[in-house]
């Protein structure tokens, strides 16, 4: 992935307090903040809000082959270091 397909992706997901990732992998990924009453509930949400964010910075629309629930109270992955912070 190319950096300004990143930044597109990053500016579509900015919104949702996101992140996004992926420049020079050949796959790409957001983290994205929802609120649920479950974790399931979390995933059924953030699915469709991803797949807008793909479809909005008009990067290649994959399917999607991950999907991870972080509670507030665990923290949140911090890319930039490859760690967990919180």
């Amino acid at each position: 992935m190319e950096l300004d397909e990143i930044v597109a992706l990053a500016d579509a997901v900015a919104p949702l307090e996101g992140i996004a990732s992926g420049v020079g992998a050949m796959s790409y990924g957001a983290q994205i903040v929802v609120e649920a009453g479950s974790s399931d509930e979390a995933v059924d949400l953030a699915i469709p809000l991803f797949a807008d964010a793909v479809a909005t910075a008009a990067i290649p629309e994959w399917p999607i082959t991950k999907a991870e629930v972080i509670g507030e109270d665990e923290g949140y992955y911090d890319d930039v270091d490859g760690g967990m912070v919180g």
